[in-house]
């Protein structure tokens, strides 16, 4: 088992990590997009949002076919194969003829992108010790919101170059070239245990994990967090792109800068988890971005930016936190336990277009936040759950 801050540690969380930045770098970079890209193929709101819920929902099918898989095969060949292939996706989208091709590439590229998620935490549960997991979890998921942020800063800038087209080709460039380094860094695991893969078996493993109350409650947490948080992105951009701000795509990049509240967000939470509970913190992290929500509501720019700032600070709190929690929990077939985690995640990613889409038509912002709350409210509950029975645990 690979030890806290170790040499071994730090390549493994470094190799990690990067592979992370590769996939969420992929998964958003349309979202900067979506004004210029409604108006270049004459689609609506909701249709051009398909760009982002159609890959994220393949991407939670796929966690159902490379959670279960990994714990057969391994975990690094899938990884190291799935970036490969999204990076020669990203550049496929450059050249897509029509919007219904385009929609046809982001589903596939969001099922190979579901490669690595799937098992990384899995993979750190088989090589980590358990101290050495708590710190792993909270980088690798900074790097998740790394990577959602040099996907739009980097598809707005080059989309203000080139167009969309080159905001493709930029990302897959990008993408190509961080794989051969990640297969370079990342070490095979020497602690993994592989299990003949069995259909009944994995079927089994993943209703047990729906069938244990403390994994279904941060599945329920992390989805629905995720359904309010991206999708008031989608939403944030047209609103921005509309009067009185009229930002072009290299401006709504540049929203996304807001995204380093997440990163050291999700940074400081072990620190934090420690001192106060997990599920203490996952409810402040609630609570925080229930805060957020309320200051966008300001007409004033740089209010909405400091409240997007603070959504991001508090959703990556809650949303690390909970990753860890499934892998604490979870009594075997791990990678199918993290898997599922994922699968509630971006499920939820790509129901929120829906969901937000009535209160968008009704209200504009406002609906987008009396949207928010209404689910965000159920979180909160649920966070109250797992605080007693972390309170159980320990008495």
């Amino acid at each position: 088992m690979i030890a806290d801050k170790t040499r071994a540690w730090w390549r493994a969380t470094m190799a990690l990590c990067l592979g992370s930045f590769l996939v969420f770098i992929n998964l958003y970079v349309p979202q900067p997009l979506l004004p210029e890209l409604k108006a270049a193929f004459d689609v609506s709101t909701l249709g051009v949002s398909l760009l982002m819920s159609v890959a994220t929902l393949s991407l939670a099918l796929a966690l159902l076919v490379f959670g279960p898989l990994s714990d057969a095969i391994g975990r690094e060949s899938i990884m190291r194969i799935t970036l490969l292939l999204a990076g020669g996706l990203s550049l496929a989208l450059a050249f897509a003829p029509n919007f219904e091709s385009l929609l046809l590439l982001r589903l596939l590229q969001g099922f190979v992108l579901g490669g690595l998620p799937a098992v990384a935490i899995a993979w750190m549960g088989d090589a980590f010790e358990k101290p050495a997991l708590l710190s792993a979890v909270g980088l690798y998921i900074g790097a998740n919101s790394l990577g959602g942020i040099s996907g739009r800063l980097v598809g707005g800038a080059a989309a203000g170059i080139g167009g969309p087209q080159a905001a493709f080709v930029a990302v897959g460039l990008m993408t190509l070239v961080g794989c051969a380094l990640f297969w370079r860094l990342l070490p095979d695991s020497r602690t993994f245990v592989p299990q003949r893969f069995e259909l009944r078996r994995a079927l089994a493993d993943l209703l047990g994990h729906l069938r244990t109350p403390v994994l279904l409650a941060a599945y329920c947490l992390g989805g629905i967090n995720f359904l309010i948080f991206i999708n008031q992105y989608s939403y944030i951009t047209f609103r921005l792109a509309a009067e009185p701000y009229h930002l072009a795509a290299s401006g709504l990049g540049l929203i996304f800068l807001t995204y380093l509240g997440g990163t050291f967000g999700s940074t400081v939470s072990g620190r934090l988890a420690q001192r106060f509970s997990p599920a203490t913190c996952m409810m402040a992290g609630v609570i925080i971005l229930m805060a957020g929500t309320a200051v966008t509501l300001s007409r004033s720019l740089e209010l909405i930016i400091l409240g997007l700032t603070i959504n991001a600070f508090g959703f990556f709190m809650a949303h690390s936190l909970a990753s860890s929690w499934v892998g604490r929990y979870a009594q075997g077939a791990r990678g199918s336990a993290s898997a599922l985690y994922l699968v509630f995640y971006y499920v939820g990613a790509s129901l929120g277009g829906v969901w937000l889409e009535f209160f968008w038509q009704a209200d504009g912002w406002h609906g987008v936040a009396w949207g928010s709350w209404i689910l965000l409210s159920i979180t909160l509950t649920i966070t109250l759950g797992m605080r007693r029975f972390e309170r159980r645990q320990d008495s």
